[in-house]
This record gives C-alpha cells, sequence and structure tokens, in this order.
C-alpha cells in the first residue's frame, strides 16, 4: 500500500479503508478537491508499472476506468466500512459466493457451523492487505489511514471501547453468514445514501437527463414518510398505534420498504423508526424478508405496499 501512501498527501485524500484482492480492490476516500480521476489515473499507471516490472510482463494490467461511487456518510459509512473489510472472506472457499450469500438473505442457507466460522474469523483477522487489523486494534494503523470517523459511528467511549465494538459488528456478519448486498440500494449507478442525500447531490448534476440518464433514477425512491403511508393504508390502522404492539409485523414491513425502497441506511432507518438501533433494524428487515418466503399472505401484503410505493418487492 505504498503508493496510497504516496498518493494521500500528493492529492490531499483521506483514507478511511482499504482491501486488495487478487483480481480488484476497494479504497474508501474523502477526496477534498476535484482530482479523483487525476489520482486514480496516476495510482492505476504507478501499480501497473511497478507490477510489470517486477514481473517482467508487459502491457495492460488493469481492466477499464476505475469504478466510483458517491456514498452518504451519515447513513450508509459503517455499513460501506463492513462490506470493504469483509471481502477476504466473501469468497466461493469460505462458503460466501454470491449463491451462497443470496441463499442466506431468503433464509434457506442455513447458519454456518463452528468449524466454517473459525477460518471465516481466522482470515478476516490475519488479512495483511486489509485496514481491518488496524480497525479492530490488531495491527498498528499506518499514519496515512483514518480510522476514527467511521469507528464514532459505533458508538462512545474510549478508543478500545469503539474498536470492540466495530469488531462485533463486523464479525456478527461472518458468524451469521447472512450480509445484505449494498448495490441493491445504488440510486443510478451513482450515489448510495438517504432520499435527502440522493436530492442534495442531484441538484449539483450538470447536463441534461438525455445525456446524464442517471438523473432520472435518482428522483425515483420515496420518502420514509410516504412509506408510512402506504403501509398505514394497507394496514387500515395508523403507524402509533402497531408500531411498539409485540410480534406485530407492521413495523418489520415499514423498516423492510424504507430500507428497499426509500434507501435508508441502517442508523438513519433506526431514528426515524423510534429510536432503534442498527442491530435492531437489521435483524428484522432480515426476519421479514425470510417470513416472506414462508408466509403467501405476508408477500401479498408486501405486494400490495410496493404498488402503492410504485417500487418492486
Amino acid at each position: 500500500m505504498a503508493l496510497v501512501a504516496e498518493a494521500v498527501p500528493m492529492f490531499g485524500w483521506v483514507v478511511h479503508g482499504y482491501t486488495l484482492m487478487d483480481n480488484h480492490y476497494h479504497l474508501i476516500l474523502q477526496i477534498l478537491e476535484t482530482n479523483l480521476s487525476r489520482g486514480m489515473q496516476w495510482f492505476q499507471t504507478s501499480y501497473s508499472m511497478g507490477f510489470n516490472r517486477r514481473h517482467n510482463r508487459v502491457g495492460p494490467l488493469v481492466q477499464g476506468r476505475f469504478g466510483a461511487i458517491l456514498v452518504d456518510p451519515i447513513g450508509w459509512g459503517l455499513e460501506l466500512s463492513r462490506y470493504v473489510h469483509l471481502n477476504p472472506v466473501r469468497t466461493a472457499r469460505m462458503g460466501l459466493d454470491k449463491r451462497a450469500r443470496k441463499a442466506d438473505r431468503l433464509g434457506i442457507g442455513g447458519k454456518p457451523d463452528a468449524e466454517q466460522v473459525r477460518e471465516r474469523l481466522q482470515r478476516l483477522r490475519h488479512y495483511p492487505w486489509s485496514s481491518y487489523r488496524a480497525y479492530a486494534g490488531l495491527a498498528k494503523r499506518p499514519q496515512w489511514l483514518t480510522c476514527n470517523v467511521v469507528l464514532e459511528m459505533v458508538g462512545r467511549g474510549t478508543l478500545r471501547d469503539r474498536q470492540q465494538a466495530y469488531t462485533k459488528y463486523v464479525e456478527g456478519a461472518v458468524r451469521e453468514g447472512v450480509e445484505e448486498s449494498l448495490w441493491e440500494h445504488l440510486e443510478g449507478r451513482l450515489i448510495l445514501g438517504s432520499r435527502h442525500f440522493i436530492e442534495e447531490v442531484s441538484k449539483q448534476l450538470r447536463g441534461s437527463d438525455r445525456e446524464q440518464p442517471q438523473r432520472r433514477a435518482l428522483a425515483r425512491r420515496p420518502k420514509w414518510e410516504e412509506v408510512v403511508k402506504a403501509v398505514e393504508r394497507v394496514r387500515g390502522e395508523t403507524w402509533p398505534r402497531f408500531r411498539d404492539r409485540y410480534g406485530d409485523r407492521g413495523r418489520d414491513l415499514a423498516l423492510y420498504f424504507g430500507r428497499k425502497a426509500a434507501g435508508l441506511g441502517l442508523r438513519e432507518l433506526g431514528m426515524v423508526a423510534g429510536g432503534l438501533d442498527y442491530a435492531t433494524v437489521s435483524v428484522a428487515i432480515k426476519r421479514f424478508e425470510r417470513r416472506m418466503t414462508q408466509d403467501k399472505n405476508l408477500r401479498k401484503i408486501a405486494t400490495s405496499v410496493a404498488q402503492l410505493l410504485n417500487v418492486e418487492t
């Protein structure tokens, strides 16, 4: 990661996380100047030249242009960090390839056994080409890596307290074998964020809808208030009446569409839904998804809400 360390002062980047895999890499960058393309061109060209020199090869090394997603740090920063750090265990060898993760999300994959969990945690904790070890307090933080912004999202207390909370958050997904795909919530192939964040960003996009078809996609998601109204209409009662009712699926129904349709992050969704923590929201949504695969009546109710919101279930 010597090139990243060199790029930070050169381009004024703030690096919040990274993972280098065999065939791709992820960087969580905060850009202080409009120089992302120039910086990434330098980074990839420098890496390719160095790699070719070391391995006595010629020709292109990186296929195509880099992909960049604009992320709302308030609602999605914590989840994006976990997604990036889990890359080393999100493989077929670890039993977490795309097919396995999809089965888990549908509730048909089953929980991993103790040996699988041990292997996954071993790889995650010892993987050298990732910022996870620095986040978890298992290795010294490189001077060019910024961890405190994300760590402050998991709670208060000492640095060690936040490191332990972050470790629990990330490794919980390893133990359960269930991790939602962030890209299902991507707007216009450009943005991962709340409705408000998307609206603010879309105001700054230049060009016409014809020139930038992604702009049309940025206006499609309903607001949380619309989700609640749709659920209330299908349920035939108001949100305050069923929100805290024990065993009532109305709250989980609203959380599901708040996540899938409105694109709210777990923390933001918990706040608007009455002060729930992100873990409770995550469990509620996964529970609702599993129940929909087994309960025809529940799927019918969800379809009715989706139709009112003009979205897919």
